[in-house]
């Protein structure tokens, strides 16, 4: 699967790793080519690295993996998005990650929906740290990917993505249960960074 990846920070180079050390297409975008170049030089696996508009077109999946503060000029950047996917990883949270800057009556994922009306938005992976996406992190675990969307075939293609690196894809419904999802991710964040559990734990959802 050819995939862009917007972003080199920490959520962007872990997925950009994994994703090529799966044998998929990965494209590197960043408002600033020569990082995402010097990043897709590290990666190998034939990645690619350079503006987010150039990456965007090359792809059939783009993830965004920068904070949710950067995502509408992100959008602007990337020329047309008619058709594609537009994977939101976000939590909009707050400069301390303590609280969410927006939500119950809307989520980042609709936010970004709304600035990219053509593209099919897909929530996935905000609940996972950049700590866990590399595949020997997880030994022995399968973590759950929580996907949502309105576009029932981009959720299918997203959830595959997530299981060809490793993670169990749960459907979790339309684009608007993102309005939950990102309160988990929050609480992630607490569990992570104010209560002690460090960056290895993620929330599941257990059928018993």
């Amino acid at each position: 699967m050819k995939v862009a990846i917007i972003g080199t920070g920490n959520m962007a180079s872990g997925l950009a790793n994994t994703l090529a050390g799966a044998q998929h297409e990965v494209i590197i975008g960043s408002r600033d080519p020569a990082k995402a170049a010097a990043l897709a030089e590290k990666i190998g696996h034939g990645a690619q690295g350079g503006g987010i508009e150039a990456a965007t077109q090359l792809a059939d999946v783009v993830i965004l993996a920068i904070p949710y503060g950067g995502v509408a000029e992100a959008i602007k950047a990337a020329g047309s998005l008619s058709g594609k996917v537009l994977v939101d990883i976000t939590n909009p949270i707050s400069a301390d990650y303590k609280s969410l800057v927006i939500g119950h009556t809307t989520s980042s994922a609709e936010e970004i929906q709304a600035l990219a009306p053509t593209a099919s938005v897909v929530k996935a992976f905000n609940t996972i740290f950049a700590q866990l996406l590399p595949t020997e992190a997880r030994q022995g675990k399968t973590l759950q990917v929580f996907v949502a969307s309105d576009d029932a075939a981009a959720k299918a293609q997203v959830s595959v993505l997530a299981q060809s690196i490793g993670f169990d894809a749960v459907d979790a419904g339309p684009l608007s249960n993102s309005r939950f999802i990102e309160p988990i991710g929050e609480m992630n964040i607490h569990f992570g960074y104010f209560l002690g559990k460090g960056t290895v734990v993620a929330p599941a959802w257990v059928q018993v």
